[in-house]
């Protein structure tokens, strides 16, 4: 372990040297981030899995530039220009820019202006005029030879090789890279006679902003039009300053050789230095953009898996459609398929009643205890017509978010699921799958097709990659999955498993029935005693030999609750069922070497609530009645709505038509930018009043302001707000999500 590495990393995320190395050797030793951040409390002094994620990334990173610094002084010392003082300032440097600008002057180079001009042996004539001494152009005659016809190209010889020096120069650089920091400027114009091909882009036509106010999908989206050919840009600060900073450090004197120099410096920097500085800029902005649309994206999607289940219960999940009609299937608690039909419901004929037949015949026969309709083509139809059936008992109706559906029906998942049925049935179940359990589908599915992103083909693919699946990952481990019911899919993401682990215990479930307990995951192939220690916390058990084993209590420490049910004289059933048993221990009493408070307060809390899914419950939302299309939306209507995406510059919300409107950042709630309780969320149901409705261009603008903050009159609903909460539980309150808040509110001041 770096000592280096663990004061850096300490500094940077304000965490102690202790937290930091016991974190660092953690993960080292194979444990990972879901595992650290719920069993390693006093290990880690309580890391968070964002701080975690943080201290192996820069860790990664800080191995790299160690890497880095290794070659490149085992590249100068071979060329036997390593000094005490060089190595000193490599050793120094933890940013890979700095280094690579000690590094520049003793970089092997292609062959470069200043290269063919050494080779003419112009070289002492540049270092003359570097000194800038009064009559030091005269001495150019003397440099004529076959390869030199003149003093005027041993001069342009010269500055070639002074340029190539102020380049390389660090502390210029660094003084460059400030003021490109500070004041940098990007600029875009359109490409001469692509302005109509790029309408869309029309307000980049003509484009400048300072570099370091620009927020992600601004830069992006200038990135984009300009690998499609419509826009060329450019980053960098007023040349004026910028030739000031090269002068004032270079250009010393004031006689002939000076003004030589002068020219130099010029062209040092417009044909060097700008170019290389830009290049960085560009590539640091595109980065930073894509983190931040990668953290709104992995945001995203991490409200979206965690979305409110039905929990196991029957359902009938229909696929809609026009001309080809929508695909219906039943499926059982578990999601597995028991039937399947093609129905024609918005067909006036016959045929809708054969639909409406089919439909009350199922929900009796599978005692159904929902519908999914998907939320795509002919879904407003599809939902209003089942809803008007008399089932002769309740069902509930869900519109659900079939973002993706067709994807995973494609897949070689799905093949290997229903290899008999074709894609429609397929994506007919996943919808249902998804009411049923949201997470245990979606991740199925590639994050980047279930559309809850903005830019994320533009963005840096490996970095999206990771970050998602991590968010995949935490969300998985979070909630916990059956051991008994799960998909190899689902397992795949529990802590310290993955894909071939997984399949494995699928199959050592078909060979030997269910788990009864935890301890025989031991007995899977390949899974030893590291893997059990990360798997098996999160891993459930329902009615199994230990009702621990349906907990997050870690089996390494069933003993202490085995102690504590001694002391009390009671069952681990009974001390996890009663109040009064558990209010009697003294969690410090517990306390050991190994176990500290943290843990022991985590272990009292699951015994209160043992297995709790943390998602919210679901709820039975409703569209107003009337608007089917964009042309029934009209500006001043009051619309309920569902948040469907969230973006740097604003929310997407569905009212019920095929397009999503925008809620632009400007016109969120203040509730929902200054208050972080009140955060707006995938999903969440909100009211929307219409701004503008341009139906040609199928878009439809929104206010979250309710008319104190627009400073209006109340306005008009054009159709109820239907929300009915389930009777038997309240809702649980929403976590806030402070952090991506946080950005959402600097955003909107920017635009203040």
């Amino acid at each position: 372990m770096n000592p280096k590495h663990i004061a850096l990393i300490s500094s940077e995320l304000g965490i102690s040297s202790r937290q930091a190395e016991n974190t660092m050797n953690l993960l080292s030793e194979g444990s990972t981030v879901p595992f650290i951040s719920r069993y390693r409390k006093e290990v880690t002094g309580s890391l968070d899995e964002v701080q975690i994620g943080r201290i192996e990334d820069l860790q990664k990173r800080y191995k790299e530039v160690d890497e880095r610094r290794e070659f490149i002084i085992k590249t100068i010392t071979e060329q036997e220009k390593m000094t005490p003082e060089l190595q000193e300032k490599l050793e120094a440097t933890w940013v890979l820019a700095e280094l690579e600008d000690i590094y520049l002057p003793y970089k092997p180079k292609r062959k470069t202006r200043a290269t063919v001009a050494i080779e003419k042996g112009l070289e002492p004539l540049a270092k003359m005029l570097f000194d800038q001494q009064d009559g030091d152009t005269t001495a150019a005659e003397t440099f004529i030879n076959e390869l030199v016809a003149t003093s005027e190209e041993a001069l342009k010889g010269a500055r070639d090789i002074i340029a190539e020096w102020i380049n390389e120069n660090a502390e210029c650089r660094d003084k460059l890279r400030k003021l490109f920091t500070h004041t940098g400027k990007l600029t875009s114009k359109v490409v001469e006679g692509k302005e109509e091909e790029g309408n869309k882009y029309k307000d980049y036509f003509e484009f400048a902003e300072d570099l370091k106010e620009m927020p992600s999908h601004r830069v992006l989206a200038i990135l984009r039009a300009e690998s499609e050919g419509i826009l060329f840009s450019s980053i960098a600060p007023v040349e004026e300053d910028a030739m000031g900073i090269v002068n004032k450090q270079f250009v010393t004197g004031k006689g002939t050789a000076a003004e030589q120099v002068g020219k130099a410096a010029t062209d040092a920097y417009k044909r060097l230095l700008r170019p290389s500085l830009e290049n960085e800029f560009r590539a640091g902005a595109k980065e930073k953009a894509d983190g931040e649309a990668i953290d709104v994206f992995a945001e995203n999607l991490r409200q979206l898996l965690l979305a409110a289940p039905l929990g196991p219960k029957a359902v009938i999940a229909i696929d809609p459609g026009y001309r080809t009609g929508c695909k219906v299937v039943a499926l059982d608690n578990q999601g597995n398929m028991l039937d399947h039909d093609v129905i024609f419901p918005l067909e006036k004929n016959y045929k809708r009643d054969d639909a409406e037949a089919l439909l009350k015949k199922w929900a009796d026969r599978y005692d159904t205890a929902a519908i999914a309709v998907g939320n795509g083509t002919a879904g407003r139809e599809t939902e209003e017509f089942v809803k008007k059936i008399d089932f002769g008992k309740k069902i509930n109706v869900f519109m659900v978010n079939e973002s993706g559906a067709s994807v995973y029906s494609a897949s070689e998942v799905a093949r290997e699921e229903f290899p008999d049925q074709d894609v429609t049935v397929r994506g007919a179940v996943s919808i249902g799958r998804r009411l049923i359990d949201p997470l245990a589908e979606l991740v199925k599915i590639d994050p980047k097709s279930i559309g809850v992103g903005q830019y994320q083909h533009d963005v840096n693919q490996s970095n999206l990659k990771q970050s998602l699946d991590r968010v995949v990952v935490s969300c998985v481990n979070n909630v916990g999955v059956n051991l008994n019911t799960a998909s190899k899919h689902l397992l795949a993401y529990i802590s310290g498993l993955g894909p071939s682990l997984a399949e494995n215990i699928v199959k050592y479930r078909k060979e030997n029935g269910a788990f009864s307990n935890r301890m025989q995951l031991k007995k899977v192939h390949r899974l030893g005693e590291k893997a059990f220690e990360q798997c098996a916390g999160f891993l459930r058990i329902e009615n199994g030999d230990n009702p621990l084993d349906n907990s997050a209590v870690h089996p390494e420490r069933y003993a202490i609750v085995e102690e504590m049910a001694s002391k009390q004289h009671c069952s681990i059933q009974e001390l996890m069922g009663k109040d009064d048993l558990r209010k009697k221990i003294n969690p410090k009493d517990y306390i050991n070497e190994e176990v500290g408070l943290l843990t022991l307060e985590d272990i009292l809390k699951e015994l209160a609530k043992p297995s709790r899914d943390p998602r919210d419950e679901i709820s039975i939302f409703e569209y107003a009645e009337g608007i089917h299309k964009i042309e029934d939306v009209k500006p001043g209507m009051v619309l309920p709505g569902v948040v469907t995406n969230i973006t740097a510059f604003g929310a997407f919300v569905d009212i019920g038509v095929k397009q999503d409107g925008l809620v632009h950042i400007s016109h969120l709630s203040n509730k929902f930018i200054s208050n972080p309780n009140e955060a707006v969320k995938l999903n969440q149901k909100v009211q929307v009043t219409v701004l503008e409705v341009d139906a040609m261009r199928k878009r439809i603008s929104l206010s979250m302001k309710d008319s104190n903050e627009k400073g209006g009159g109340q306005q008009q609903s054009s159709g109820p707000r239907k929300e009915q909460q389930r009777k038997d539980k309240p809702a649980r309150k929403e976590e806030p999500l402070n952090d991506f808040q946080a950005k959402l509110a600097a955003l909107k001041n920017k635009f203040n």
